[in-house]
């Protein structure tokens, strides 16, 4: 059995070729995606409006991202279930889920619409405006506000775009409103005099060309067909889609926290000191957006690569899986260092981009501001963006907890409290020095986690060894036997083959799955021995995992199309969801019989026994419910449950009989 033609290519090509192939469309989609964030600011402050103006987009800022929250939510999580679909060859169905992500993406906006309004005052003050900027916030606001809906249509579907196979299209969706919104800032603000008004409405019509072209696609999709009935929510189906986009949601909503806490502490600290309110958050508005086109270049470039790093780890390439970090570490590192020179150098220069201050009562003090802020505040970009490259990478290799502690550990866990703490010694340069010391501490973590971890990736043989073959068999019944750990099922199962003379596949369909794929056979067989006591479902949506999963999926269709067999494991009865021929059994039995039998087989102590067992259920429970959002064990999914405590025997004959039965 040959491997696909993208396995070979992903595990043969030279490294450097895959980088730039891969890397670039995503690093070029993450900066169009930011001119939108960066536009507006830099008109606005070359206009009269200039840092009060600067000012009130840095508060609706965290509105955006709020609203990209979910977009990206759904959208993702649509997209990575897409792209699992068509590895299964089955994506058509994906249309039910992606109806349903865009339909509860257009009522969450218009739940968020209906939230924000009444509140914007309250909720734009919250986020930092002043008595002087706050006319301008809303005046701003109330124009992004109600474009929500076709906003985050467009930001939810373009991720479906993208895994449709037509990153380009998405591409072209995002640039064009973004040319849109550059053309006609300059228009609407300088040549109208349309002040606040014209930067939001530049950039709602920027908004509306991107939804237009993203609309356009839905009349010509690759691997799915959108309808009318489509659009019916459906959450059952949309429920992997929800899980796999939780991570995009949790990620925005932290910077949400992040720009909350760091705009509170602004303003508390600005006004008192001789900056005042404004000047703080027009600056550290400044920061944010170019800061964005940092951290985008890092995370196009590994975001690029994570279908590269997930194949190679999953096939145990670990050298390549060693060069693919060392040069994408080599990229973060340079990109780092630049920003760090230019900023430390020309802080001015880059101040200057978004105009001089003219409504604001000491201009001095702004560049000064502006000069601490890029001199102090991202001191260590390089080290900020290393943080964010490791935890992405860790998501690559199937590492979850590591992706999540790298992530966490220097927003969450030290620029928050230190953001907090700072101040009351330091005043407000406090809170600029928070950000590097979050990035030394994060820093610290980052390679305590990595260097462990590279250490354990020792070189072994890649090749899947072995000839294993689908068995002959004749059309008939194919049973499936899901069973509790302890409960010796795949016993059971093994002596129902040899009663019915048909093909037995336990470790089988790894070994075909490996062969197929080319990932390594251990790596799919110990999917559910390898799985966190926490986070499955995070770790089972890694790309990695689904890499496998994909696989073996696969291998369970071909071995039920070739004839009658007993497939044990791998949820097989709801990846043969669809055949009708398909005997779906659950055995389990008593927690003391199966710590009996865990004794005698593994030679396990009674405590270690009962430890394994609650881990593999939990384990097998959660790759059940990640695939199928079903129950695993329920007895309605089943057409027969059996207590195996009755004996191995005796089992497989009331199953023997009860296929001659039918």
């Amino acid at each position: 059995m040959e491997q696909s033609e993208s396995s070979k290519f992903l595990g043969t090509e030279k490294i450097t070729k895959l980088i730039l192939k891969f890397s670039i469309p995503c690093v070029l989609s993450l900066l169009v995606s930011a001119l939108y964030n960066i536009v507006d600011q830099i008109f606005i402050g070359n206009s009269e409006l200039s840092a009060l103006g600067n000012a009130a987009t840095g508060v609706v800022f965290p509105i955006f991202i709020i609203s990209q929250a979910f977009a990206w939510c759904f959208g993702d999580g649509c997209a990575a279930y897409l792209n699992i679909c068509q590895g299964k060859k089955n994506a058509q169905n994906a249309h039910k889920s992606i109806g349903t992500g865009l339909t509860i993406t257009l009522i969450a906006s218009l739940v968020l619409m209906a939230i924000f309004f009444p509140l914007k005052r309250q909720l734009l003050t919250l986020f930092g405006a002043s008595e002087n900027s706050i006319g301008y916030a809303i005046e701003y606001f109330n124009w992004i506000l109600a474009f929500f809906p076709i906003y985050m249509l467009s930001n939810m579907f373009n991720a479906v775009i993208r895994a449709d196979g037509s990153p380009t299209w998405s591409m072209v969706s995002m640039l064009a409103g973004a040319v849109a919104n550059i053309v006609l800032d300059p228009v609407f603000i300088f040549g109208c005099k349309w002040g606040m008004t014209g930067a939001a409405v530049a950039t709602v019509i920027g908004q509306a060309v991107s939804f237009v072209i993203s609309f356009i696609y839905i009349f010509r999709t690759k691997t799915f067909k959108l309808s009318w009935k489509s659009l019916i929510p459906d959450f059952k189906e949309f429920k992997g889609a929800l899980q796999l986009g939780a991570s995009s949601f949790i990620t925005q909503m932290t910077i949400v926290i992040i720009s909350l806490v760091c705009n509170i502490m602004l303003a508390k600290y600005g006004a008192m000191s001789k900056y005042g309110v404004d000047i703080p958050i027009a600056i550290i508005g400044i920061e944010s957006k170019v800061f964005t086109v940092v951290i985008n270049l890092v995370v196009g470039i590994v975001l690029g690569c994570q279908p590269i790093i997930s194949y190679n780890m999953g096939a145990k390439k670990y050298d390549r899986v060693k060069e693919l970090y060392r040069k994408i570490l080599l990229c973060t590192v340079v990109i780092g260092l630049a920003s760090t020179l230019f900023f430390e150098l020309a802080p001015q220069a880059v101040v200057g981009m978004f105009g001089s201050p003219t409504n604001i009562p000491n201009p001095d003090d702004y560049w000064e501001f502006g000069e601490k802020t890029f001199r102090i505040f991202l001191m260590l970009v390089t080290f900020t963006c290393i943080i964010k490259m490791t935890s992405i990478f860790f998501q690559a290799v199937g590492k979850p907890i590591r992706a999540v502690i790298a992530s966490m550990i220097r927003d969450i866990v030290c620029f928050i409290p230190l953001i907090i703490i700072l101040p009351i010694f330091f005043d407000i340069e406090g809170i600029l020095f928070a950000a590097p010391t979050a990035d030394f501490l994060a820093m610290i973590v980052a390679v305590a986690l990595t260097v462990p971890f590279m250490k354990t990736l020792k070189n072994t043989s890649t090749e899947n060894v072995g000839n294993t073959v689908i068995k002959p068999s004749k059309k008939g019944v194919i049973i499936t036997i899901a069973r509790q750990h302890g409960s010796l099922g795949k016993q059971i199962g093994k002596i129902v083959a040899e009663k019915l003379g048909i093909p037995f596949y336990y470790k089988e369909m790894t070994a075909l799955a490996a062969q197929e794929s080319g990932l390594d056979k251990e790596f799919i067989s110990d999917i559910n021995v390898n799985a966190p006591d926490m986070l499955h479902s995070l770790y089972l949506s890694t790309n990695v995992i689904q890499q496998a999963i994909v696989a073996q999926d696969k291998i369970i269709r071909k071995i039920a199309d070739n004839g009658s067999c007993v497939i044990v494991g791998r949820a097989a009865d709801y990846v043969l969801r669809d055949y009708e021929n398909v005997v779906r059994i659950f055995i389990s039995a008593p927690e003391e019989y199966r710590v009996k039998r865990i004794m005698e087989v593994y030679g396990d102590s009674e405590e270690k026994a009962k430890r394994n067992m609650r881990r593999s259920d939990n384990a097998r429970s959660a790759y059940y419910e990640n695939i199928s959002g079903q129950e695993w064990g329920d007895s309605k999914n089943y057409n027969l449950c059996i207590d195996s405590s009755i004996g191995v025997e005796k089992c497989a004959e009331i199953i023997s009989a009860y296929i001659k039965a039918r």
